[in-house]
């Protein structure tokens, strides 16, 4: 089913960073998923990488896909995929900043110098 870049957005804004937190650990293209979230809110990030960011994310986002994501070991492998296409696509416009912010949401220090103690931002 094919989704305008409205609907796309929406259904990361609605969705992603919950889904991010709940699957933590469990996926492995987690700290490049919250830096391309971060990538595609940029303002100054270019219209298409934006779209790409938000197409791939918005697939991770929604339950149904082509691999229910509640298959142990193989429901996140086809989100896998379709994130890295669009990673490779993307990830030259992914900043510094955003790797912190992604290292923030996940309660890290941007130094790598172990958790925070304080919640990470939204």
């Amino acid at each position: 089913m094919s989704r305008t870049p409205e609907e796309n957005e929406h259904i990361v804004k609605e969705g992603f960073v919950d889904k991010a937190r709940r699957t933590l650990g469990r996926v492995p293209f987690s700290d490049e998923a919250v830096a391309a979230y971060y990538c595609a809110k940029d303002p100054t990030t270019p219209t298409s990488v934006r779209m790409t960011v938000m197409a791939a994310l918005a697939y991770f986002v929604i339950p149904t896909d082509a691999i229910p994501d509640i298959i142990a070991m193989l429901g996140f492998t086809d989100d896998a995929a379709v994130f890295w296409i669009a990673w490779r696509t993307i990830s030259n416009y992914v900043t510094p900043d955003h790797r912190d912010k992604a290292k923030l949401f996940w309660g890290k220090d941007t130094n790598d110098e172990g958790p925070r103690t304080k919640d990470a931002p939204d």
